[in-house]
């Protein structure tokens, strides 16, 4: 078997990391964020956070073109530490919480798939990353 390649993507919220653990583990607040732009939605979220639990996200594409669900398993849940999981192709992800001075560092390590570019994927997923930094933000106004 051949190992993936990794990519990290990462950013800084200004807000405690209560506050952004709720945010990216709630299924009402993951629906706000879940998009890469503002031409895709996420009409559908399910996430049971506890190790061996599963989580479904419907991606789509406003116009109709194209939709996904992205799902998987959680393999390690540390409250406002740690969340592992793995895709439903296999793929595994990490995203570790850490809080500062009132502001927490998000920083995703997954697993590439292989039939697109890892730049690509990175550029995606980092999108994805700043929308919910975007939206938590906003929330603390």
């Amino acid at each position: 078997m051949t190992h993936a390649t990794r990519i990290i993507v990462e950013a800084t919220v200004n807000a405690p990391v209560a506050k952004v653990w709720k945010a990216w583990n709630t299924p009402a607040d993951i629906m706000q964020w879940n998009t890469p732009d503002p031409s895709w939605h996420c009409p559908n979220s399910e996430n049971d956070l506890t190790p061996g639990g599963k989580f479904k996200n419907r991606m789509e594409a406003k116009d109709g073109s194209f939709g996904f669900d992205f799902e998987g398993r959680y393999d390690t849940v540390e409250p406002h530490q740690e969340i592992t999981y793995t895709m439903s192709d296999g793929r595994k992800a990490t995203t570790l919480f850490s809080e500062q001075n009132g502001k927490t560092l998000l920083k995703i390590t997954f697993d590439a798939e292989p039939e697109n570019d890892p730049e690509f994927q990175k550029q995606g997923w980092q999108a994805i990353l700043n929308s919910f930094v975007t939206y938590v933000e906003s929330k603390n106004q």
